[in-house]
């Protein structure tokens, strides 16, 4: 049967242990009361239903039982954030000490550079992408600027070959080893935002090590995307947002981890908070930090319970669903058939960034525009108009995000349809 039919995908579908799945969603409407083509959990993910459940729940405790609620009822607030430990170290391959959700992404990131990145007149670099999103290289700058160094002498950029669009392993490998020395801290994207490339992080974290670097992660588009053994690849330190492929909300709350082999580094400097302080004398009220020996001692303030109640409702989906393992495995297939069509269907008029390689490629394919004189935000406002929720990126790029809980082969058929119209 030739792949480019509305029966191929359909069959697909009902092949499909996860096609369930999509209606445990909200899936936003089209003006005519159809689906939306929804490609955009890359940027934000879609309600869960039982999400307004959570959230009522603890509304009407907060209604019924006032401050009592932090001790009181199925889920009380004290240690809630404990309630979504284990799926998420599961998400991210690590130990439940090694995760809490806490603060935001790049709140986070800050916090982890105040223990990681300890910069010394010889050794005072921070190893980034070139093209990294816009906050992280923000970030990094005023960390550099903050320890009175030069951002265009201490910032070291990695970027791909002339010619190229996405990141070399052996390019990063080497850049690594001619500079180690003077790296400080390699902070890179687990799937870089632009292009969609999963990075070998792995091979990067054992290269910065050898070379006697702290090696940290911004995984905003890996957690729940791609699976990942953070615990075994030795990592220090990752942090990622929620409501992308987790589906949280926009501006929930971000996780973090931090390896276990720092927890017990008394001596590691940080920001402290009372929530980070031992949970066994915290209400004594007493002014000595002692700081809990897990992730959780990098906790500032108690946390916002409404937005940890959509963070559960998320991850029980997810677990729902079989986890991620069970994700990739679909992922893997239904962005695989995306691309087919996409290389059968629009070889000349479309360039696809992503890596073909399945070991360096999530959900997202992005997209450029290959016809003279028809430029990618035209195409983009076209699709969009036809029922199509993606996004765009200046200069030219359409990200597009198959994701595995809720879109279908006959969604990835759909948008090809659309956009071979759209580039007429």
């Amino acid at each position: 049967m030739n792949i480019y039919s509305i029966d191929y995908a359909r069959q697909l579908d009902q092949q499909d242990p996860l096609n369930r799945m999509r209606e445990q969603f909200h899936i936003p409407k089209q003006d005519n009361g159809d689906d939306e083509i929804y490609l955009c959990g890359n940027s934000l993910g879609l309600q869960p239903k039982r999400t307004q459940e959570y959230l009522n729940y603890e509304l009407s405790q907060w209604q019924k039982l006032g401050v009592k609620g932090h001790f009181s009822g199925d889920f009380p607030w004290m240690p809630y954030h404990e309630f979504l430990t284990e799926e998420s170290a599961k998400l991210v391959g690590a130990k439940n000490s090694e995760v809490v959700c806490m603060n935001s992404l790049t709140a986070n990131l800050h916090f982890m550079m105040v223990s990681f990145y300890r910069p010394t007149k010889t050794r005072n670099k921070i190893l980034i992408e070139d093209h990294a999103f816009p906050s992280d290289h923000y970030a990094v700058e005023s960390q550099v600027r903050f320890h009175g160094f030069d951002p265009d002498q201490a910032m070291l950029l990695a970027k791909p070959r002339e010619g190229e669009e996405t990141l070399r392993t052996e390019d990063l490998l080497n850049l690594i080893e001619l500079h180690g020395e003077e790296i400080a801290l390699i902070m890179l994207p687990g799937v870089q935002y632009y292009t969609g490339q999963v990075l070998d992080m792995k091979a990067i974290t054992e290269a910065g090590h050898a070379k006697g670097c702290m090696v940290g992660f911004d995984l905003a588009h890996a957690a729940g995307n791609i699976p990942m053994q953070l615990h075994d690849w030795e990592v220090d330190f990752a942090a990622w947002c929620s409501y992308k492929y987790l589906n949280s909300g926009p501006g929930s709350v971000a996780g973090c981890f931090v390896h276990e082999k720092h927890h017990t580094n008394l001596e590691l400097p940080r920001f402290a908070g009372w929530w980070g302080h031992d949970k066994d004398s915290r209400f004594k009220m007493e002014n000595h930090f002692i700081p809990m020996q897990s992730a959780e001692a990098w906790q500032l303030s108690n946390p916002p319970i409404l937005s940890l109640a959509a963070i559960r409702a998320s991850l029980d989906t997810i677990k729902d669903a079989g986890g991620i393992h069970a994700l990739r495995d679909k992922s893997l297939k239904l962005t695989r058939y995306l691309r087919d069509l996409l290389e059968q269907e629009l070889a000349d008029e479309i360039n696809i960034l992503t890596p073909a390689d399945l070991q360096a490629s999530g959900c997202q394919l992005s997209l450029t525009v290959n016809l003279h004189g028809l430029d990618g935000k035209t195409v983009f406002d076209r699709i969009e108009a036809a029922g199509v929720t993606c996004d765009f990126r200046h200069p030219n790029v359409i990200r597009v995000a198959p994701v595995p809980l809720y879109n279908s082969f006959e969604d990835a058929y759909r948008f090809v349809t659309i956009l071979k119209d759209s580039l007429q």
